[in-house]
C-alpha cells in the first residue's frame, strides 16, 4: 500500500510539473495563459523589482539546496530514498508556480522591439524551440528518473532503485548542459524585451550559472577525473565537439 501511494504521489508530482513547464512557455512567450512576463499584477517599479528578484531568490535558494548530495543524504533520514526526487520536483515547482503567480510586470523603457512578421516568427520559433531543447535534453539523459518517476516505479515493483550512470548522449557529446542552454534561448528569444521581461531572463540566467557550478562540483565529487576530462572536452553552454582521449574515446558511457 505504501509502495502504491508513493507512486500515485509521484505520478500528481510529474503532473504538476509538466502543467507548470507548459505555463512557464506561455508565460516567456507572452501567449495564452492570463499572467504572462509583461501582463500580471501591477506595482511601483521599485517595489516590483524587489518582489521579482526576491521571487528568483526563494526558487534559487531551494533549487540548489535541495539538489546538494549532503541535503539528500540527511532529507532521506526521514523521507523514503523512494519519494526524494518527486519531492524535490514538488517543492521546486511550487516555487516556479508562486514566481510565474506573482510576477510583477515592468513594462518600460522597452529594450527592443522587432516589428517584421518574419522576425516576430523566427523569434518565437526560436523562443519555443529553446524549451524544446530543455525538454529533449531531460529525454535524453532519462527523464522519468529527473522527474522522480522511475524511482517510485521501482519501489512499487519492489526492485532497487538503479544507480545513476555518467552518460554522454548525443547532444551531451558538444555541450554539458543543454538542458541549461534551451532554458537561456527560451528566456532571450522574444520579439518585445521589455525591462520586466530583462529582469527576468538575466536572474534565470545568473541562476542558472550559479546553479551550473554548484552541480558540476557535484559531480566532480561523484565521478572525479572522469567529469573532469568531461569538462576539459566539451564546452559549458556553446556546443563544442567532444575531443578525443589519448585512448581515442569520448569520455562518458555513450
Amino acid at each position: 500500500m505504501k509502495a502504491a501511494l508513493g507512486a500515485l504521489y509521484g505520478l500528481v508530482v510529474y503532473v504538476c510539473f509538466v502543467g507548470t513547464f507548459l505555463y512557464l512557455i506561455a508565460f516567456v512567450g507572452n501567449v495564452v495563459v492570463p499572467r504572462t512576463v509583461d501582463v500580471g499584477l501591477s506595482s511601483p517599479p521599485g517595489m516590483a523589482l524587489a518582489i521579482n528578484v526576491g521571487l528568483f531568490v526563494l526558487f534559487g535558494f531551494q533549487h540548489s539546496v535541495m539538489a546538494r548530495r549532503s541535503f539528500k543524504e540527511r532529507w532521506t533520514r526521514f523521507i523514503p530514498r523512494s519519494l526524494e526526487r518527486s519531492t524535490y520536483v514538488l517543492a521546486a515547482t511550487a516555487c516556479v508556480a508562486l514566481l510565474l503567480w506573482q510576477w510583477r510586470p515592468i513594462l518600460q523603457p522597452i529594450v527592443w522591439q522587432v516589428e517584421t512578421p518574419v522576425g516576430v516568427t523566427a523569434l518565437r520559433a526560436l523562443s519555443f524551440g529553446g524549451f524544446g531543447l530543455a525538454l529533449l535534453s531531460t529525454v535524453l539523459i532519462n527523464h522519468f528518473e529527473l522527474f522522480g518517476l522511475r524511482q517510485v516505479w521501482s519501489r512499487l515493483r519492489s526492485r532497487e532503485i538503479p544507480a545513476s550512470r555518467f552518460v554522454t548522449p548525443f547532444l551531451y557529446r558538444y555541450v554539458r548542459h543543454p538542458l541549461y542552454l534551451g532554458f537561456i534561448v527560451g528566456f532571450w528569444a522574444t520579439p518585445v524585451m521589455t525591462l520586466g521581461h530583462l529582469l527576468f531572463a538575466v536572474l534565470g540566467t545568473l541562476y542558472i550559472l550559479i546553479g551550473i557550478a554548484f552541480e558540476e562540483r557535484d559531480l566532480i565529487a561523484q565521478y572525479g577525473a572522469r567529469y573532469r576530462a568531461y569538462r576539459e572536452q566539451v564546452g559549458m553552454l556553446v556546443p563544442r565537439p567532444a575531443r578525443r582521449s589519448q585512448a581515442g574515446t569520448t569520455v562518458g558511457e555513450g
